[in-house]
This record gives C-alpha cells, structure tokens and sequence, in this order.
C-alpha cells in the first residue's frame, strides 16, 4: 500500500497538476507532472471506464500500479516535491505487471522525476 503522505487526494491538487502539469505519454499510460511546495512526492492515479465496466478490473490496475510506484519510492528512486497523476488507457486492461512497471519507469523517466 501506498503510504499516505505520498498519495494525492485533495481535488484542488488534482485540479492544479491537471491545468499546470507537464504531460509525458506512451502506449496505455500517460503522467502528468507538477511541482509541488513540499520535499514529498505524491501520486494520484485515474483508471476510467473506458478501461472497463467492472470495478474489479479497475482496482486491479490501480493496485499495480500504486505497486510500482511503491516499489520505487522505497528504494529511493523518486525525487521528492513532485505531484504526479497517472492516467490509463483502454490497453492497460490486460497488461501484466511486469509491463506495466516497465511503462511506469519509462514515464517516470520521461517526466524527471526518478533521480
């Protein structure tokens, strides 16, 4: 589980990365990326109905993917005083994680966020 200092859950601050955030996309995952006043990174993530209907399949990406993002933050991969948003597309549906952890560094990557 993600820790809670690292996760993004005000509307004003998905609001403010939405409008001011630099975009990094690929195959069926997209970020956005903001700084943030803090020297904490924190991660919202958005899996839509597009990916699917059931929730269950919904939960499922958001689980691996706040995984991988775990993952990163406890090794101390990820700079500090960003807010980021994970997007998914329609693809990631029936993605394993060991793809999806690819993208997720690729993107992190992309965006200037792992050190």
């Amino acid at each position: 589980m993600l820790a809670k200092e690292n996760r993004l859950r005000l509307k004003n601050d998905f609001k403010r990365v939405f409008e001011k955030g630099k975009f990094c996309g690929d195959k069926f995952l997209a970020i956005k990326v903001f700084p943030n006043s803090s020297d904490v990174s924190r991660f919202g993530f958005i899996v839509s109905k597009k990916v699917s209907k059931k929730a269950v399949v919904r939960n499922k990406v958001k689980r691996r993917l706040r995984e991988s993002v775990r993952l990163r933050l406890k090794d101390g991969l990820i700079k500090g005083g960003f807010d980021a948003i994970i997007l998914t597309r329609p693809e990631i549906a029936d993605k394993k994680f060991v793809e999806i952890d690819e993208v997720v560094d690729k993107l992190l990557r992309k965006a200037g966020v792992l050190k």
